[in-house]
């Protein structure tokens, strides 16, 4: 039974791999997929050898004895819970942590999009003065870096595309412009702890802690995202001026900068809230969202102009108020794939299957970097996730990160985790399919796979090698 879960796992995940091929949307082999695992673990319970406690991050004792279901005593009281039993304590605790991510993923799209929903985005239009075309890559790049460690790579990569569209009319120029700002938004996503799904699925579940994870990342992300920039910017392709056509802008919102500010602060609060109340990241999420939105209605109700909006959105804007807009707007989707990867990720963890696999493959890798190590070294090949951060420019990394999180079960904020938020958050620059970014700025911008892999690429390597190395000497220092 074993074999045939990891076959329908195998299969569900080249479906998602393969999607733009067989042109189905990875949510749907993602949900299939979970369900079928599940299924399949359920009719087999009373075959399986072993079971894996996620809460005690180890092998139930006693397993093998245990009945299918619960023994009670003459009173009829449970003196020993049968496999039943546990399975279902499994995935209630699954579905728990999972729920806990997709909330706070929630919380932080609607905020996005209230800020979108008054046009807070255009302001950063404002800072681009020049048409120096390398100038105009650092601005992108660094706006990139920073502002995807505040509303995500995946937002941010879509803002500063949005933007790079209405300043740069020529294609073959803004496609350069594109491929670099992914590089920057993945590198800028792996140091905060709201980044990236990735960093986020580590931080709720309590692998790093936000001033460590700033600490070891903030200086091999920095550089992830410099030395690409920078060999990008002696590169023909910017090299002179930009031909920037004047373009009449419709009217923004009076509030457009205040949404923007307060918006990208709220979204900020939410590791400090955790931090002095030690409650889980999505109740401080829910209370950012809560004061957001309390002002959008506020702000709403002030009648901001929305004459020189088009039409439609004229009409999107008067039927709804901000939240209710912005909820309608956010990608369910993807919330609804990461559900279902996560709980998939979940079933192979249960069967102690990602446990098991994990200590085959520290016994079988060689140890690199180990003199630069302090003591109580990880045991974990630095060489095994570097591998990681090459897949996950081929497959997806967030059913990676959830994998990893099932094999290894080190303490809190130890140097694996961190190296791990690295090379799953960095690695998929590699190629254009490799993140989200990647994925949405090809539909934006319909990329060529081929050109990004030709021209771009390699860029995305030096940056995650320059990275990799720096992150073994910043770990030293903790």
């Amino acid at each position: 039974m074993e074999a045939t879960i990891i076959l329908v796992f195998i299969m569900g995940y080249l479906a998602i791999t393969l999607e733009h091929s067989i042109k189905i949307d990875k949510l749907i082999p993602a949900l299939v997929m979970m369900a079928i695992c599940w299924a399949l673990i359920a009719l087999g319970l009373d075959s399986f050898p072993e079971w894996f406690d996620s809460a005690k991050h180890g092998l139930v004792e006693g397993y093998a004895t245990l009945g299918l279901e619960d023994k009670l005593n003459a009173a009829g009281e449970v003196i020993e819970h049968g496999r039943m039993h546990l399975m279902e304590e499994t995935l209630l605790h699954h579905l728990g942590k999972t729920s806990e991510i997709l909330v706070f993923l929630l919380g932080a799209m609607t905020i996005v999009e209230i800020i979108d929903y008054f046009d807070g985005f255009s302001t950063i239009k404002d800072f681009i003065k020049t048409k120096k075309k390398s100038k105009i890559l650092w601005i992108f790049a660094i706006l990139a870096f920073i502002l995807s460690a505040i509303i995500d790579n995946l937002t941010a990569t879509i803002v500063l595309i949005s933007i790079l569209q209405k300043i740069v009319k020529d294609r073959n120029v803004r496609i350069w412009y594109a491929g670099l700002i992914i590089i920057a938004a993945n590198a800028g996503g792996a140091w905060s702890p709201i980044g990236d799904v990735t960093t986020t699925m580590l931080w709720i579940g309590k692998k790093v802690t936000t001033g460590h994870l700033i600490g070891y990342l903030l200086l091999p992300s920095f550089l992830c995202m410099a030395v690409p920039t920078l060999i990008a910017s002696f590169l023909p392709a910017f090299q002179g001026d930009l031909d920037i056509e004047a373009v009449e802008d419709k009217k923004k919102s009076r509030f457009s900068g205040t949404m923007l500010y307060l918006g990208l602060g709220a979204i900020i609060f939410v590791p400090i809230f955790k931090v002095v109340t030690h409650l889980p990241p999505y109740v401080g999420m829910m209370l950012s969202l809560g004061v957001v939105a309390t002002f959008a209605e506020i702000y709403s109700s002030s009648k901001f102009s929305l004459t020189e909006f088009h039409a439609e959105e004229s009409d999107a804007h008067a039927s709804h108020s901000p939240v209710h807009y912005s909820l309608s707007k956010i990608e369910l989707p993807s919330i609804l794939f990461f559900l279902g990867i996560l709980m998939a990720v979940a079933a192979l963890e249960s069967l102690g299957i990602l446990f098991n696999f994990a200590g085959s493959l520290q016994d079988s890798m060689p140890m690199l970097g180990t003199e630069l190590h302090q003591e109580g070294h990880t045991g974990v090949s630095d060489l095994v996730v570097l591998l990681l951060g090459v897949g996950s420019a081929v497959i997806d990394n967030v059913p990676l990160v959830a994998a990893s999180l099932g094999m290894f079960h080190e303490p809190i904020d130890n140097e694996l985790w961190h190296f791990i938020a690295y090379s799953a958050g960095t690695g998929g620059s590699m190629l254009i399919i490799g993140s989200a970014a990647g994925v949405v700025a090809m539909g934006m911008e319909k990329i060529d796979f081929f050109w990004y892999l030709k021209k771009i690429a390699w860029l995305a390597l030096v940056g995650f090698l320059v990275g990799a190395v720096a992150f073994m000497f910043t770990r030293t220092l903790f």
